[in-house]
């Protein structure tokens, strides 16, 4: 009896580790998005990408962002090709802020006198080390929006994501793929999108 449950208990944690592994492995980038398509876009279709003028102030971040959109837009089956009659635009926005953690580690002492006992107390009058429970939270939005050779819009799509993660570029592909996700006819109105992403 004792033998079973002893192997019954090796079996679930066993299971338990697997599970733990396989999740510590992963990140979840959960995006807001909201995407709009006019017009269907042709599978296959090349463009190219247009800057606005103050997209030119920074043009090695500019650059950056391009080769991650690149990415994403080749993975619905679009080429990038000088002189293409699509027009692709895409910007970022990042903002960083800090939160307060309450469950964050809130050590601390204090010593008084309890007056008609005689007796010292040892208390939590605080912190011991103050600004440990604060951490960075990192805002960010995408947009990415492709123009015919009219100069008319035929996809427009927007995803926003909030996380403690600072790694801008991996988080920046995740959020781009999320913006092209059932493209070229994503369903309207605003949409929770995952992607996983590895640690």
């Amino acid at each position: 009896m004792n033998r079973a449950i002893s192997a019954i208990y090796f079996i679930a944690l066993n299971i338990l580790m697997a599970l733990l592994s396989g999740c510590a492995s992963t990140r979840l980038v959960d995006t807001q998005v909201n995407s709009f398509a006019p017009q269907v876009v042709a599978a296959g279709a090349s463009y190219q990408f247009e800057r606005l003028p103050s997209q030119l102030v920074d043009p090695v971040g500019q650059a950056k962002l391009e080769k991650l959109a690149e990415q994403a837009l080749a993975k619905v089956g679009l080429k990038r090709q000088n002189g293409a009659t699509l027009s692709v635009q895409v910007n970022a926005v990042q903002r960083q802020e800090y939160s307060y953690n309450p469950s964050g580690v809130n050590i601390g002492w204090g010593l008084g006198w309890a007056v008609g006992h005689g007796s010292i107390g040892i208390s939590n009058r605080g912190p011991l080390f103050p600004g440990l429970g604060e951490r960075p939270i990192y805002w960010r939005q995408v947009s990415l929006i492709i123009r015919n050779a009219a100069g008319s819009v035929v996809f427009e799509s927007h995803a926003s994501h909030e996380g403690v993660w600072a790694d801008s570029d991996a988080i920046l592909a995740a959020m781009l793929d999320a913006a092209l996700k059932s493209f070229p006819t994503p369903p309207s109105g605003v949409r929770r999108v995952n992607i996983e992403i590895p640690r």
